[in-house]
């Protein structure tokens, strides 16, 4: 079921994690009552070491924190990395860890993806940034391009209610903060989920809807795009209408396999003019999108089967002609300045040899939903590490 549209926000666009984390960790120093935090992603490096300090201030000063990380993505903290922690009171919990098999972690599927960040149901953040150095520019060839933003406003109450939902089962005893719900700006905004219960096919609908809708412009930034047949379709149909529609991939990709599959699907799509740039200055990490003047969307969600059938995600979906207009700017900005075009006779060159390949990539995209039906369902439950309880890692190494 999905949620209304709320009026009277305010929403600001963040930029890498040079824009994100400052705001996340001022926000969370000034919290009074509580924090709700959630996240695919915490190193042991010098980001998260900073987030770890200012959860630790927050908690010693009597704020309520709660963290939430997934099991596959955060496997590997030290037993003083966590233990720092909850021993001045932060609940740190793991979503549904998993024992390793030869070394190797298993829970490869349902992960917990979200990124959101809800302090005193006031002020929230939501998007696809982690806490780790990678997505700093100083952190070289390899540092991330990835986008979050910042929310005030009555639709902050839908962030605090899906946090506290997916913390019901470990938030002892349950948050008593309620949101404020006065009006803080001029944005229209809902928050879109996909989970394995009421929310499975939330996002790719409000995509698809958008889509079907479009009259002049889309422009989809994503990292891991290898979308259902669904997706596929409106994008060419959207092209076929006169619609202007362009994507930016990776081109400089952090895991290689990621633009091999989507390159499968290009000439399906370049047959019906969708233009088609990969982003080649850093690893693109972006899971935005932006349809005509009005309608944007930011968030954790990637365009590719593990995001729209199996994980736990998370987007904003934003209707405001600044913050489209700022978005497109910057978006634009890439696809002239760092972005290579993919052209048709490019991808047509050594077509006969791919041709196998392209048509079952296509198909596989077209099934992947009842495919991913047949797959485990991971319980969707989180353990609680207490103070004097093993980190992650030890939880692998002792059940493997």
């Amino acid at each position: 079921m999905k949620r209304p549209w709320v009026e009277g926000n305010q929403v600001e666009l963040l930029i890498n994690g040079e824009e994100y984390y400052p705001r996340v960790f001022e926000a969370i120093a000034q919290a009074r009552e509580e924090v709700l935090l959630e996240t695919f992603i915490i190193f042991d490096d010098k980001v998260g070491q900073q987030l770890r300090q200012v959860l630790i201030e927050a908690a010693t000063r009597g704020v309520r924190v709660e963290v939430a990380v997934d099991g596959y993505g955060t496997a590997s903290l030290s037993d003083e990395f966590v233990c720092s922690m909850t021993q001045v009171g932060v609940g740190f919990h793991v979503f549904d860890p998993q024992p390793r098999v030869a070394g190797m972690r298993t829970n490869l599927f349902r992960r917990l993806h979200r990124k959101i960040v809800v302090v005193d149901g006031e002020r929230a953040f939501i998007g696809g940034i982690n806490y780790s150095a990678d997505h700093l520019g100083d952190f070289g060839a390899m540092a991330k391009q990835d986008y979050a933003v910042e929310v005030t406003g009555p639709v902050v109450a839908q962030l605090h209610a899906s946090s506290k939902r997916l913390m019901s089962g470990v938030l002892e005893p349950a948050s008593q903060v309620r949101p404020l719900t006065e009006p803080a700006g001029t944005v229209t905004a809902v928050l879109a989920e996909r989970d394995n219960g009421r929310h499975r096919t939330e996002i790719e609908a409000y995509y698809l809807e958008g889509f079907r809708m479009a009259r002049q412009r889309i422009v989809v930034a994503n990292a891991y795009f290898f979308p259902g047949y669904r997706l596929l379709r409106e994008l060419r149909n959207a092209a076929r209408r006169g619609v202007e529609v362009t994507l930016i991939l990776q081109g400089q990709p952090d895991m290689r396999w990621v633009r091999a599959l989507s390159r499968l699907l290009y000439n399906y799509l370049l047959r019906d003019n969708v233009r088609i740039y990969e982003y080649c200055q850093r690893p693109l990490h972006g899971k935005v999108a932006l349809i005509d003047d009005l309608w944007s969307t930011v968030g954790s969600s990637n365009l590719d089967p593990l995001s729209l059938s199996l994980n736990l995600e998370a987007n904003l979906l934003i209707r405001d002609r600044a913050f489209n207009q700022r978005l497109y700017e910057h978006l634009s900005g890439l696809a002239e300045q760092h972005c290579k075009t993919v052209t048709l006779e490019r991808m047509i060159r050594g077509y006969w040899w791919r041709a196998p390949l392209i048509f079952l990539g296509f198909h596989i995209t077209r099934f992947f939903p009842r495919i991913a039906g047949w797959l485990p369902a991971h319980r969707q439950r989180l353990q609680s590490l207490q103070p004097e309880a093993p980190t992650t890692a030890d939880i692998h190494e002792g059940q493997a």
